[in-house]
């Protein structure tokens, strides 16, 4: 954790730490690197967040590469470090899985497995120093720099939107488009309350997403504050609060993921299950 400069104050420092590398088209119809959270409201829709992007593919690129590397150079003796945690990770995903989804499908497990390590990946740039990165790439001219991408909200809800549509694809593949929507229509009050029950249900099943992508939004949002406002504090006293700080995270960092995988799988089950009433 290094110290900020003094030439801003704590609230622009804060606001600079939290602004995307956002690309997009302005008001007046030309496109580029927006400065500011004004410039990043203006573009609205027609925008990128490309910190974002770059980091969540680098990882999730570095996960398949060392996997791939690790299956392709297994042995059948003593494993070796990396082959060991690899086949910890696996063994642990398989575990669960086993544990809470009742069906055979050759989908689930790699879907948990891709979650989690995907998550943790983007979860543990949080344990970065805040200024390292950012700063380097202000010296190529970048003038934002967010690392972690699970502190963007869109990040964390475009993956908890895909896990919800690949949730709605199975639902409907196992109990059909009638069974489907009967699961919605005719449920939890019987066929007499159904305006109820398809608002108490599709409610239920909306909040899945939102929950899902918001939790992990939130967890790592508030994680990266309390990073930025121990680096505002004096230096002297950053190492006391943000060694135990980050100590602590290192849990948050693994829970959270593990939290997304598991909701996933809950999901999935209830996608395959179905209802004989």
């Amino acid at each position: 954790m290094s110290s900020t400069g003094e030439t801003q104050s704590s609230s622009e420092i804060i606001a600079h730490h939290l602004t995307n590398l956002t690309y997009g088209r302005h008001d007046d119809g030309t496109w580029g690197i927006a400065h500011g959270s004004a410039d990043i409201a203006e573009m609205g829709f027609m925008a990128i967040n490309l910190d974002s992007m770059f980091f969540s593919l680098l990882l999730g690129g570095l996960f398949l590469l060392v996997f791939r590397m690790v299956a392709k150079r297994a042995t059948v003796g003593v494993p070796g470090r990396m082959q060991n945690m690899v086949e910890m990770a696996v063994e642990m995903i398989n575990d669960n899985v086993k544990s809470m989804f009742n069906h055979k499908s050759p989908v689930v497990a790699p879907m948990a497995l891709t979650v989690f390590m995907w998550v943790l990946l983007m979860n543990v740039m949080d344990l970065v120093p805040i200024d390292f990165l950012p700063k380097l790439a202000g010296l190529f001219g970048v003038p934002y720099l967010k690392v972690v991408p699970t502190t963007d909200v869109n990040v964390t809800m475009g993956m908890a939107l895909s896990v919800f549509i690949v949730m709605v694809f199975y639902s409907i593949k196992q109990k059909g488009a009638g069974g489907f929507a009967a699961e919605l229509s005719f449920h939890p009050f019987g066929k007499m309350a159904l305006p109820i029950n398809l608002f108490l249900e599709v409610v239920n099943l909306l909040s899945k997403p939102l929950s899902l992508g918001l939790r992990l939004f939130g967890n790592l949002y508030a994680g990266e504050m309390i990073f930025i406002l121990i680096a505002l504090l004096p230096f002297w006293t950053q190492p006391f609060l943000s060694v135990p700080w980050a100590i602590f995270h290192i849990l948050i960092i693994f829970l959270q993921a593990f939290i997304f995988m598991v909701l996933t799988v809950v999901y999935m089950a209830q996608a395959f299950t179905v209802d004989e009433h």
